[in-house]
């Protein structure tokens, strides 16, 4: 499985920003898929999760109410609409693919990550 992660940018803090993150080369049925983020000298950190029948859906503390993960299965893509963005959203965001939907705020429980794509929030 191959994670392609696009979609970001500079945006003024206030604004939006939807991510993309396009799966292939594989069987991609019952994956669970996350959204990272890791802002520089910062540990990555979980953003955002959904089950494979989007049936289950978790967020950070730091974005709930701001931003929305969704799905498109018979496209293979997973989506993160960013809105109200501030300053402290700066960071690279990685999508990422586990089997099933367990322990999904842990990055050592993901079997496949894509590329990052650079979010920069600034005036």
């Amino acid at each position: 499985v191959q994670l392609q992660a696009s979609g970001g940018g500079l945006v003024q803090p206030g604004g939006s920003l939807r991510l993309s993150c396009a799966a292939s080369g594989g069987a991609f049925v019952d994956y669970g898929q996350g959204w990272f983020r890791q802002a520089p000298g910062k540990e990555r950190e979980f953003v955002a999760g959904i089950r494979w029948s989007g049936s289950s859906i978790a967020y950070a503390e730091s974005v709930q109410g701001r931003f929305t993960i969704s799905r498109d299965n018979p496209k293979n893509m997973v989506y993160l609409q960013m809105n109200s963005l501030k300053p402290e959203d700066t960071a690279v965001y990685y999508c990422a693919a586990q089997w099933g939907f367990a322990n999904v705020r842990d990055p050592r429980k993901y079997n496949y990550w894509g590329q990052g794509t650079l979010v920069t929030v600034s005036s």
